[in-house]
């Protein structure tokens, strides 16, 4: 009934109008003009009719029409045009045909393109995504990854950090295959890594800033498997790193961008100690010094055992760093240094300032414990029973760490078993007027740290 009142109100309308014509392809503009503009508007309306009740076969004549003859009119031209075209790929047997429907399909995302590519919220790299997403889906393994790379790769060229993550997504997954059967695009399959994992920081970083944890979420989501993938495709050996970028440095050296990018590369594939690392660090820090570089100077001071200098770079890399983390894992480095030299003291110091930037940080708890185990016979070098007693603080450290971070936990439970053995016997405790069990005592020395009798 409404099909049939909406024809009778289009007939009147074609009174009024005349018989003057042009369609929409041919005039740029969204309906045409005259007859046609009315034939457009009816198209529009019937195939919607039917596309909207689940009857597409019904649905293809009057979306033809209207796609091929004011492909402006409407994103629903689109919106159904996809399930149109897509049902008849599911009903269609013959293979060759098959193939002709499926290129179709990818021609009514393009025309799209042409027509609502510049829409705000589905753009073009939205568009893009939903055109790889529906042939990946289609094609399965038969899809070509060659061909969802140029697609994509596009996108995120022109898109760069506003490139929507899907599509970043499938930019690394096409790339990636294309590694598994080419190993010539290494360099390009890094250089894509790198591309992905700036465009993701600077999305999670927004996501952060405005409290969007569903976004946040996806994004991590996606980013993990980029790194998982990156990390076990076998580009990232710090041997072929070293190759690839070493010539490059010296070549880019005074081009700081690069720099930061290679530096930022090959510390987050824990290849801080190869020389392409080092000497992007220090052309980078010539240049604008920066917390990064300052840790890749660093390391390399570490590698030549100037242990003085080393720990100066780290003062100044945690100074600059505003990821407490990363903030964290500096000043645990200069605790290691520190007590690589028997500067006890100096250390738990560097140790406390980690924990100050990441309370949930294990290892540096795992260290003073180490440190209280090792000076334990220098504390009461003439009291036994009061030397094993040191064991206690030791235990606490290593209770603290599994506490704050399970990722100690194995290693924690293992030294508490090991030390929980040097604790006063019942027998010794007994025979100790300053030791008695569940007492508080205050461990002397340079520990200076309060502990329960066990």
């Amino acid at each position: 009934m409404k099909t049939k009142v909406l024809l009778l109100a289009i007939g009147c309308l074609v009174g009024i109008v005349g018989t003057h014509a042009q369609k929409g392809v041919d005039t740029g503009t969204p309906f045409g003009s005259g007859e046609d503009s009315v034939r457009c508007i009816t198209n529009v309306s019937l195939f919607s009719s039917y596309a909207r009740s689940g009857n597409l076969k019904d649905a293809y004549e009057f979306w033809k029409i209207a796609y091929d003859e004011c492909p402006a009119a409407h994103k629903d031209i689109y919106q159904y045009g996809v399930r149109i075209v897509g049902w008849q790929i599911e009903n269609e047997s013959d293979p060759a045909k098959k193939t002709a429907l499926m290129n179709d399909l990818m021609a009514v995302y393009d025309k799209r393109i042409v027509y609502f590519g510049n829409d705000p919220r589905y753009g073009k790299d939205w568009i893009v995504s939903r055109k790889i997403q529906d042939y990946m889906q289609r094609m399965g393994e038969q899809a070509d990854a060659k061909t969802v790379y140029g697609w994509v790769k596009e996108i995120v060229d022109e898109f760069g950090n506003k490139t929507e993550s899907l599509a970043v997504s499938y930019f690394m997954f096409s790339s990636h295959q294309l590694l598994l059967s080419d190993e010539n695009h290494k360099q390009a399959y890094i250089q894509d890594y790198l591309k992905a994992s700036e465009i993701l920081d600077a999305q999670l970083a927004e996501a952060t800033a405005a409290n969007n944890e569903k976004e946040k979420s996806t994004l991590l989501s996606i980013k993990t498997g980029i790194d998982t993938g990156f990390a076990g495709s076998g580009a990232a050996d710090c041997e072929t790193l070293q190759h690839i970028y070493g010539a490059k440095v010296e070549e880019n050296k005074d081009n700081l961008a690069y720099l930061k990018e290679t530096v930022a590369l090959l510390r987050r594939m824990r290849c801080h100690e190869t020389e392409a690392y080092f000497a992007a660090s220090e052309y980078a820090h010539k240049q604008d010094p920066t917390a990064e570089s300052a840790m890749g100077l660093a390391r390399r001071a570490v590698k030549l055992k100037d242990f003085i200098t080393a720990i100066a770079l780290f003062e100044e890399a945690a100074g600059m760093e505003t990821d407490n983390i990363v903030k964290a894992e500096d000043y645990y480095l200069i605790a290691l240094l520190t007590f690589e030299q028997n500067n006890y003291s100096k250390a738990r110091q560097y140790c406390q300032k980690a924990l100050d930037s990441n309370p949930n940080y294990g290892d540096p708890y795992m260290l003073i414990g180490t440190m209280y185990a090792a000076t334990a016979p220098s504390v009461y070098p003439d009291d036994n029973v009061l030397r094993k007693s040191v064991f206690y603080a030791v235990v606490d450290k290593f209770e603290k760490a599994k506490q704050v971070d399970p990722s100690v936990t194995e290693q924690a439970n293992k030294n508490i078993r090991t030390y929980r053995e040097h604790f006063p016997s019942s027998e010794e405790i007994f025979m100790h007027p300053d030791l008695e069990k569940g007492k508080t005592i205050t461990i002397g020395g340079w520990i200076g740290e309060r502990t329960v009798v066990r």
